[in-house]
């Protein structure tokens, strides 16, 4: 087996250094939409400053941006992301947060779509071993085929009123 441990795009590689570094590159190149699956977001530095940064410059940079969150958990977001639910507060009408039901709680792999075009799929949970693209068209479809199949599974909203979290 080749561990890959540089950061090139279209190939496996191992690191969750270099998974989080990969998922900001995706974000830097999101200009409309954000698709994002994962179990917590406890893997790829999503509370750091710098994921917050980029979230917020994509959410902000245009007026039409949307973001989708799909979770299977939220305890690490709701406790450990304290940026991303301002976020969800600031921008509630471009970026919606959602649980997933039973019936895909198997699903051990994360991914994160932009613009139809770029993506970063985790292959498994456990293990830090991905791959990503950019200007990727065919790649992306697949994997908003599976998004859309997430969404319906949705059991919750997140939502930051007194309802919410």
């Amino acid at each position: 087996m080749n561990n890959n441990t540089t950061l090139a795009p279209n190939q496996i590689i191992e690191g969750e250094h270099l998974y989080s570094d990969a998922i900001n590159i995706i974000l830097a190149n999101a200009q409309r939409e954000l698709l994002i699956f994962d179990q917590d977001l406890s893997h790829g530095g999503f509370a750091s400053v710098q994921k917050y940064a980029l979230i917020q410059q994509f959410l902000s940079q245009n007026i039409t941006s949307q973001l989708t969150i799909i979770l299977q958990q939220t305890a690490f977001f709701a406790k450990k992301c304290p940026r991303l639910l301002n976020l969800l507060n600031t921008y509630s009408h471009k970026m919606s947060v959602h649980v997933t039901n039973q019936s895909v709680k198997h699903a051990k792999d994360c991914f994160i779509l932009a613009d139809g075009q770029h993506y970063i799929k985790r292959i498994h949970i456990d293990q830090a071993r991905f791959k990503y693209a950019l200007n990727d068209v065919a790649g992306v479809k697949a994997l908003d085929t599976r998004f859309k199949e997430l969404k319906e599974a949705i059991q919750d909203v997140v939502s930051m009123t007194q309802l919410g979290l």
